[in-house]
């Protein structure tokens, strides 16, 4: 009877040591996994100048269902509109409006595919207006981004007014905010650009600046 128990709580001892290895196991992959859907990860941060803003990990899709007719004229005159113009306009009319001004970055659209994409800092009364604004025939896309188009415009003026700073070092030949999040600036040589508009900007605002080379000035939108 002892030698029988001994070898039952041997085999018990085991067998637990093996369960708590496995519950392990588990627990770390889970964090793991954690971390990956929210899109982030311990100590991450994007290299400054990258001109990549932190990714949220945000996304969604909505596909129109509302009637084209049923979405309000966004202009003051009477021109017909075709279904991705009036959800273009009506995503504009919600960007220029004061309760999203620290949510909207940008959107660009695609006639092709007759799609629009939008960056935002992710906020649920956005996303529920702007999905709701979707017509039959439209798809709309959102994206995360972690800053607003009015801080991107501001830093765009500040890049923009010392244009003629840095003649004789380099040449900046342009200036423009870029709908996914960062601030393009085009110059003749951003090798020798690159960390002199980091140093001059900051670490938090270079996160949000691009330099690449460009061979003539042009107008830039986003």
């Amino acid at each position: 009877m002892k030698k029988y128990l001994k070898k039952y709580l041997w085999t018990f001892t085991v067998v637990a040591i093996v369960a708590v290895a496995v519950l392990a196991a588990l627990a770390v992959r889970g964090l793991m996994n954690l971390g990956a859907d929210d899109g982030t990860v311990s100590g991450a941060r994007p290299k400054a100048g990258t001109g990549s803003s932190p990714s949220t990990g945000v996304g969604r899709e909505c596909v129109g269902t509302r009637p084209v007719d049923s979405l309000p004229h966004a202009y003051d005159d009477d021109s017909p509109l075709e279904p991705l113009e009036r959800v273009v306009a009506r995503v504009d009319k919600l960007a220029h409006a004061d309760r999203y001004a620290a949510v909207y970055t940008g959107l660009s659209l695609d006639e092709d595919s007759k799609s629009v994409d939008v960056w935002r800092v992710p906020s649920a009364a956005f996303d529920t207006e702007v999905c709701g604004s979707v017509v039959k025939g439209v798809t709309v896309r959102l994206h995360g981004t972690d800053v607003d188009r009015r801080t991107l415009d501001a830093l765009a003026d500040r890049l923009g007014d010392d244009m003629r700073r840095w003649d004789g070092t380099f040449q900046m030949r342009e200036v423009g905010v870029d709908e996914r999040g960062f601030v393009l600036v085009g110059v003749d040589d951003p090798d020798t650009a690159r960390s002199i508009v980091e140093k001059a900007y900051g670490a938090e605002n270079a996160r949000y600046i691009k330099v690449e080379h460009v061979d003539q000035a042009s107008a830039l939108t986003g």
